[in-house]
């Protein structure tokens, strides 16, 4: 294959700055594995298909935590709120302790949901596509709910910081 040539400086610091640019919601995937709740923050989260029902997000081959969530039969994923900057933080930090005093509620399959998140779906891997040094995780939908929340904003994460969105 050959190595497409570019003028532009396409170091991973200056790509991540550009690609930072563009807002994100942010979700919360998580699930109960042998009985312990695993769980990681992702904000490549997206819709992608109607007919089967599909999401997907992106996980960085690194990632220390996917390697266990993945064997979970079935994944919880929440849409975080503008009140969960703490939340996502936490999800980004020390295993033990990520889902300490967070209002929790596991399925019967296993996929875990924040509880005050604004919609969740319980979902199961439907493929898992290599893309460079991350990995597309694509879901397919089993349920999907909303919160009751009246306006609710979702968390927004936008040049490495988490923020609200204002209209």
């Amino acid at each position: 294959m050959s190595t497409l040539r570019t003028n532009q400086d396409l170091d991973p610091a200056r790509l991540r700055e550009v690609f930072g640019i563009f807002p994100s919601g942010v979700v919360a995937v998580a699930a109960l594995v042998d009985g312990v709740p695993i769980g990681l923050a992702a904000s490549s989260f997206t819709s992608v298909s109607l007919d089967p029902p599909l999401v997907s997000f992106c996980i960085a081959n690194t990632s220390k935590t996917w390697p266990d969530l993945r064997r979970a039969g079935h994944l919880g994923v929440t849409i975080l709120a503008e009140h969960h900057s703490a939340v996502a933080r936490r999800l980004a930090g020390a295993v033990d302790q990520r889902f300490d005093g967070l209002p929790v509620t596991a399925t019967a399959d296993g996929a875990l949901i924040l509880d005050d998140g604004l919609a969740h779906f319980d979902t199961t891997i439907y493929n898992e596509v290599p893309a460079g040094d991350h990995t597309i995780i694509l879901l397919r939908l089993v349920a999907a709910g909303r919160s009751a929340l009246p306006d609710p904003s979702p968390l927004v994460f936008h040049r490495s910081r988490f923020g609200r969105l204002t209209l």
